[in-house]
């Protein structure tokens, strides 16, 4: 049954980010990708901090060593997304992130394939992480799960709006992004045979795929977070980080309740 918890959730984020690319305007995903990013912020930092390190730390295991291991972890996606093979998809023509006519295309145009490299490689890691969760213990896998769902919807449909902008059909850009989503399922699979007969590895797991949380959140979303927006903008935003983090307080809550 694990296994099959860990397909439908390494599934479920790609599936999902499609069907809203495929159901909505342009101008309507560019406004949905604002406010995901916010509650991405808080869904992730809460799942790190309030439920997945917490765990590993419960573990037994000598602290000095997870600390080590969650710095390892900062470094290594920092090296990844230095090389480009670790890209969040978050930005697009009109987003009010000023950027100069034609970025998308130049973004994805003929590098387009190191886009999309680059997000299934994002997505094979979260796979990894997702079975490791799932792994140590099932509600903590569905938590982690949530987590890199409620990150994997903007960054899929940012990918698709900078593909459409740089020219890609739209039937096109949807079956690139699906495809790139599978690779979320190939880590899960790969994770839970290779990762399974090591259970002295979970919490080492846990605190690498807090790191990678902690890193997105921190190193990529709140810095496009952080630009001059009036009184009733800066709010919402404030408003979706809260309910990030108020979904992942319910969810801890519950888990404590049974």
């Amino acid at each position: 049954m694990t296994l099959l918890y860990i397909v439908l959730a390494t599934t479920a984020g790609g599936l999902l980010s499609v069907a809203i690319a495929a159901g909505l305007t342009l101008a309507v995903l560019g406004r949905i990708v604002r406010h995901l990013v916010s509650l991405s912020v808080g869904v992730l930092l809460g799942t790190a901090l309030l439920h997945v390190l917490p765990e590993a730390f419960e573990s037994g295991v000598e602290p000095h060593r997870l600390f080590a291991t969650l710095l390892g972890g900062l470094l290594f996606f920092f090296l990844l997304e230095k090389a480009e093979l670790y890209r969040h998809g978050h930005h697009h023509e009109g987003d009010g992130h000023h950027h100069h006519h034609h970025f998308d295309a130049e973004q994805a145009g003929s590098g387009g394939w190191s886009v999309l490299l680059g997000d299934s490689i994002h997505n094979f890691c979260d796979g990894i992480i997702i079975a490791a969760a799932f792994l140590a213990d099932l509600q903590l896998g569905m938590v982690t799960a949530a987590a890199v769902i409620a990150h994997e919807i903007p960054q899929e449909v940012g990918d698709y709006i900078v593909l459409l902008n740089a020219g890609f059909s739209r039937g096109k850009a949807l079956l690139y992004n699906a495809l790139s989503g599978l690779a979320s399922v190939v880590g899960g699979v790969l994770g839970y045979f290779v990762v399974g007969p090591w259970e002295a590895l979970f919490p080492y797991l846990l605190v690498a795929a807090s790191s990678s949380f902690v890193y997105v959140a921190v190193a990529d979303l709140l810095p496009q977070l952080q630009q001059r927006l009036s009184l009733r903008s800066t709010l919402a935003q404030l408003g979706w980080i809260a309910a990030g983090l108020g979904l992942v307080v319910i969810v801890k809550s519950l888990q404590h309740g049974h």
